[in-house]
């Protein structure tokens, strides 16, 4: 076990990652306790470390973020599995939001990807919040549908292991898409016993999920393959269904997983306020019954760790191919009053990619350091386009491109402790990209290349008692669309030489002061202040197939988390965020940021009572957002209650009730202003779009182990 003054590297022992600040007293780090119900309390044991208990009243707690020196910023931390499976999950995407201040919500089809917010972002589909699922990187870049699209919907939420997230541009292995801030879901290697588990529920939904790990050739070979159906509360079913299937193979500090993936589905968009209110649909209706969409996901990642008397190293490597077409219609007859406005939107990809990572203590000057280096390269082969159609059938082509972009990463960062109460860490990152695009209208076409270099900083004061204060600062950046780095020619206006080119790379800048302290046993809580600069950036809109002029801004903000852990049988959850985002440039529009999250509040409630028995309770304020810049257009908020009762049988069986959207509140998932035209009409409206989120739902889980 290699554990410097502030760095712990334990593959072997607690599973904590490489570059993970821990510090651990040996006798104790991997002590386990379990509960009358025998769910497990505390740190894992070291066999368990990577072990998910099939069951989802099962808590495994990994490093505690309260541990001395655990985090270099007060927004950083993992997240206990206790707050992803105690309570109900009403999609895989909802994994991130047991990330402190995030919102994850939707308004397509289930299958899409979602919609997510953060730190006064509306980050769209994953824009500027980098997401990976055991260690391969979600986002795409150059997407036919948006760049940083990021679909959750391929991940079994009863495989996570744990999910480690920090926010701002502070730390160095952060690069693109990291600027609000980012996550890694990690897997399982082995589950303490298979299980079968079969749900259905409200409005056609059904699940089927078996899972187990099995002793192989020295190592533990875990499986899972889910099947799902979804129809949702739609007027026309979104009659959703996929496989998610995953294998992996762990042995030592080595790990191989293969993932395969399979979605089709209708969308029911978001649809003008008028038309509803007006009678022409009901609240659960659609305007164009054809939208949909269909995505394959398949991808196999091979991760080594190793370790040293004085250091340790990560390499993972990976290959995803991912393709998707989808069908939108947001507009109705706005531009075509023949043939509707509906759009059909390709991407085909081939990610391949390598991070390797290393950490070394050293003494030096007196002092003792850690010093850490990586290097983070990828590459995507991508084959893109944007079609007009009508009921799906493509009549005229806006765009096709071949794409093929490349980046490499180079980092590294030293961490010092200069007192016992004062620690700091320098870091700096290099990326340098290519854009290569190949377009069906050569002007389009070329190659463009663009560098940035990032400074980071934290500094670490404390512990004072159980209190640490913290001072974070940093230079990110932000890519844009291949397509519109290389824009000369607006497809749209076939019109020559009147594109607005991108620049390739966009830097952004943030500052954070925070506080974490232990007020009692049971209760940590942090605060965080920040703020987040970005340049004036274009962006290119994949539902346009050009740009679209972005402007500077600034957002400012504060956090506050809390965890209770008030005794073996109870945990609470308890985080409010108050973002305020403003255009910092003039312009008679007004400076609000359309979209922009001002407020959310969420709580969770776990709880592991006597004979089996278990609850969990999960709440959620989303507040209302501006939704037009001179802020004379306003959102609704939301509060939504999702909550689950549980019984564990014997040692086989056991059942669970979840039930989503507890007090059946009437509220919309998400909601936009924008220029739209329907059937009759005989120009275009300005109007709120909305799409609601869904009714209250119950669904009933059985589970054997085996």
């Amino acid at each position: 076990m290699w554990n410097p003054l502030t760095c712990c590297f334990l593959p072997t022992a607690c599973g904590a990652p490489l570059g993970a600040s821990v510090a651990f007293a040996e006798s104790t780090a991997c002590a386990s306790t379990d509960g009358p119900d025998g769910v497990a309390r505390g740190p894992e044991s070291a066999s368990a470390a990577d072990s998910v208990e099939a069951l989802q009243e099962v808590v495994v707690v990994g490093r505690s973020e309260t541990d001395a020196e655990a985090v270099r910023a007060a927004s950083a931390g993992s997240v206990p599995v206790s707050r992803i499976v105690d309570v109900p999950l009403s999609r895989p995407g909802a994994v991130l939001e047991s990330v402190p201040g995030v919102v994850v919500t939707q308004h397509s089809g289930a299958g899409k990807a979602n919609q997510f917010f953060l730190r006064g972002f509306n980050l769209d589909h994953g824009t500027d919040f980098a997401t990976s699922v055991g260690g391969v990187p979600i986002n795409a870049p150059s997407h036919g549908h948006g760049q940083g699209y990021t679909d959750l919907n391929f991940v079994i939420p009863e495989l996570v292991r744990s999910v480690e997230y920090e926010k701002g541009p502070y730390f160095a292995h952060g690069g693109d898409f990291a600027s609000a801030g980012a996550a890694r879901v990690e897997y399982a290697r082995s589950l303490e016993s298979g299980f079968a588990l079969l749900e259905g529920g409200s409005f056609g939904f059904g699940r089927a999920l078996v899972a187990d790990s099995l002793p192989l050739a020295g190592g533990q070979l875990l499986f899972g393959i889910e099947l799902f159906r979804d129809d949702g509360p739609w007027e026309r079913p979104d009659d959703y269904e996929k496989v998610s299937s995953l294998v992996r193979f762990s042995e030592g500090g080595a790990s191989t997983t293969l993932e395969a993936y399979s979605g089709d589905w209708n969308a029911t968009d978001q649809v003008p306020e008028r038309a509803v209110q007006s009678g022409l649909i009901e609240r659960f209706d659609a305007l164009d019954a054809s939208d949909g969409g269909r995505a394959r996901r398949f991808a196999l990642s091979h991760e080594l760790d190793s370790e040293t008397s004085d250091g340790a190293a990560r390499l993972t490597a990976y290959a995803a191919w991912t393709e998707l077409d989808l069908w939108s219609n947001f507009t109705y007859f706005l531009d075509d009053p023949t043939h509707g406005d509906q759009f059909l939107q390709t991407d085909e990809r081939l990610a391949l990619g390598v991070d390797a990572r290393a950490e070394r203590q050293i003494e030096l000057g007196g002092r003792t350091h850690v010093a850490r280096a990586g290097v983070q390269l990828r590459n995507d082969v991508i084959d893109n386009g944007l079609f007009r159609t009508e009921q799906r059938a493509v009549f005229a082509t806006t765009r096709e491109d071949e794409i093929v972009q490349s980046s490499l990463g180079l980092w590294t960062e030293l961490e010092t402790r200069w007192s016992a109460k004062f620690r700091s860490t320098f870091g700096l990152r290099g990326d340098v990209y290519r854009f290569d695009v190949e377009s069906d209208d050569a002007d389009n076409s070329g190659v463009e290349t663009d560098a940035s270099a990032s400074p980071k900083l934290g500094l670490v004061f404390g512990p004072f008692g159980a209190t640490e204060f913290f001072a974070n600062a940093g230079l990110g950046f932000h890519s844009n669309d291949a397509r519109g780095v290389l824009l000369r020619d607006d497809p749209t206006t076939a019109t020559e030489d009147d594109g607005t080119q991108v620049d390739p790379l966009v830097e952004t800048r943030g500052a954070e002061l925070g506080v974490r302290t232990r007020v009692a046993d049971a209760w940590t809580t942090s605060l965080a202040a920040f703020v987040l600069e970005s340049d004036s950036e274009i962006l290119f809109v994949g539902d346009a197939g050009a740009t679209e002029a972005s402007r500077p801004s600034r957002r400012l903000g504060v956090e506050w988390t809390n965890r209770v852990e008030l005794d073996e049988r109870w945990d609470v959850d308890l985080d409010a965020a108050l973002s305020h985002a403003r255009f910092t440039d003039d312009d008679s529009a007004g400076d609000h940021v359309p979209g922009a999250i001002e407020s959310t509040v969420s709580a969770s409630l776990g709880w592991h009572g006597a004979n089996g028995l278990f609850a969990g309770l999960h709440a959620r304020y989303f507040g209302p957002r501006p939704l037009i810049e001179d802020d004379s257009v306003r959102s609704s908020d939301s509060f939504l209650v999702d909550a689950r009762l549980g019984w564990r049988i014997d040692e086989t069986w056991s059942v669970r009730l979840d039930v989503l959207n507890l007090f059946d509140r009437d509220v919309n998932d998400i909601e936009y202003f924008y220029t739209s035209q329907l059937a009759g009409e005989a120009s275009g409206v300005d109007d709120v779009h909305v799409h609601p989120a869904a009714p209250f739902a119950v669904r009933l889980g059985v589970r054997a182990s085996f």
